[in-house]
């Protein structure tokens, strides 16, 4: 006996494309719609499915854009100029505590120490 047509509705395709968008995996969005499997899933939602987790990363990137642009949030500011506009941190030189002979001073002597305890 063959397996029932799936007809699929505008509410479904809604779901799937929210769950999609939140990274909800297609398994789990099969198994909630009723349907044997992911792969039934993306015979007859692969729009939906193809389509969510772009407009998801548009809405936030654009969320993001405007609270940088904005001046009111410095995170998003400096998250945006680190990931977009190729800004990092600058390199950390390690200087030594005492830049004259390392033989000399209070600083050699501590070292010499350490562990003599």
């Amino acid at each position: 006996m063959a397996r029932p047509r799936i007809v699929t509705s505008v509410e479904q395709r809604k779901m799937v494309r929210s769950m999609a968008a939140y990274g909800i995996r297609q398994e789990d969005i099969a198994r909630c719609l009723g349907l044997r499997s992911a792969k039934t899933l993306r015979r007859h939602f692969r729009e939906e499915l193809d389509r969510a987790a772009t407009e998801a990363n548009a809405q936030v990137a654009q969320s993001l854009y405007q609270q940088a642009t904005s001046g009111k949030s410095t995170a998003a500011s400096i998250f945006w100029l680190k990931t977009r506009a190729g800004w990092h941190e600058p390199a950390r030189r390690l200087t030594p505590l005492c830049t004259s002979s390392a033989s000399s001073g209070k600083y050699s002597q501590r070292r010499r120490n350490v562990g003599k305890r």
